[in-house]
């Protein structure tokens, strides 16, 4: 399952798409929740470092507070392991959003030369960014409802053996 999640990613990434709408957080916050902790972390940091190969990497800074603030949204997945229900998730999804909205533009604002070392530059920053927001905020709730939705309708499934009832009709 790893290796599908970043194989998907990796081409979600690289395909054309709408700034910041993408499944990285989303499947963080799913392994975390759902991955051997293993592999829950390293998810999403393999799916960045191989789509960034492809894409082009770019300032050092910047490419590691985006992964380390993936790492901090898997982190809350595994506290959603204990804590899981629909209303969890979608604030831990809208959390994982804020989270990354808040560092990764701060860094940008910190170490760019794009705006001005002030509370006005800091400012402005974060109001220049609220349309990539708005894309986070969706991107993350689209991907969680597919994985955790899939994921829960065949876990639900397979436990009340529905499918093989269903099966055995036709």
């Amino acid at each position: 399952m790893a290796y599908f999640f970043i194989i998907t990613a990796v081409i979600l990434r690289i395909l054309p798409h709408a700034p910041n709408f993408a499944p990285i957080a989303a499947m963080a916050l799913f392994g975390g929740t759902y991955l051997n902790k293993k592999y829950a972390l390293l998810v999403p940091l393999a799916a960045m470092f191989i789509s960034d190969y492809f894409i082009g990497f770019y300032d050092l800074k910047l490419e590691f507070t985006v992964w380390g603030s993936f790492l901090l949204v898997g982190l809350i997945g595994l506290w959603l392991r204990k804590h899981k229900n629909l209303r969890n998730i979608i604030g831990a999804t809208l959390l994982g959003s804020v989270l990354f909205f808040i560092v990764t533009n701060f860094t940008v604002w910190a170490f760019s030369s794009w705006y001005p070392r002030t509370i006005q530059g800091l400012v402005q920053c974060y109001i220049m960014a609220i349309p990539f927001f708005r894309n986070t905020i969706l991107g993350d709730l689209f991907y969680v409802g597919i994985l955790f939705g899939s994921y829960e309708i065949v876990l639900y499934l397979v436990k009340n053996k529905r499918y093989l009832q269903y099966l055995k009709k036709y």
